[in-house]
């Protein structure tokens, strides 16, 4: 953990100005009719999803919510979350980055961990809160949110301020 700490305890702006249309919205980088919403919808699902008519949307499926640990058969109980929450970006770094930076990482499909679908009210409680502040409810999967956070702020190149920090080795010190 003091590696991390080094790596990205950097001085961040404490007040970087969020602005959430810098991050644009849902787009379709392969031109195939489907948005990121629908992509991560399609690749989360256990069973293969259906589509509507024009093969754009999907309408059901099966999925498993990883912060509730319940599954979610209609997509309309689902968000797609930015793991680490668009305005927590900014504050780590991310008030730095161009806007195309910025939609790239908001319609992340390269990177299987920047977005996941989580049911909505789990995402609605999370809101903007950094790892200091919020854990999903599913406690079991509390080193899994950690591994993935500390990946995506690396993956980015973010900062970890301290309370972060401290909440990382307190959870990750349960974990092994």
């Amino acid at each position: 953990m003091i590696i991390l700490l080094i790596l990205f305890l950097l001085a961040s702006p404490a007040h970087a100005q969020y602005l959430r249309a810098d991050y644009g919205s849902w787009i379709d980088f392969d031109n195939d009719c489907q948005n990121t919403r629908h992509e991560i919808l399609i690749r989360e699902s256990v069973i293969a999803p259906t589509l509507d008519n024009k093969g754009c949307k999907v309408i059901s499926g099966l999925w498993k919510d990883k912060y509730s640990g319940k599954s979610f058969t209609n997509p309309k109980d689902l968000d797609i979350d930015h793991f680490v929450p668009l305005a927590e970006v900014e504050r780590s770094g991310g008030n730095k980055w161009s806007i195309e930076k910025k939609h790239n990482y908001a319609n992340d499909l390269k990177n299987r961990e920047t977005l996941i679908a989580v049911s909505a009210s789990q995402n609605r409680a999370k809101k903007d809160k950094d790892i200091s502040e919020w854990l999903p409810e599913n406690k079991n999967y509390h080193c899994n949110y950690v591994t993935r956070w500390i990946l995506i702020k690396q993956i980015y190149q973010l900062t970890i301020d301290k309370k972060e920090q401290l909440a990382i080795d307190k959870i990750l010190n349960k974990c092994y």
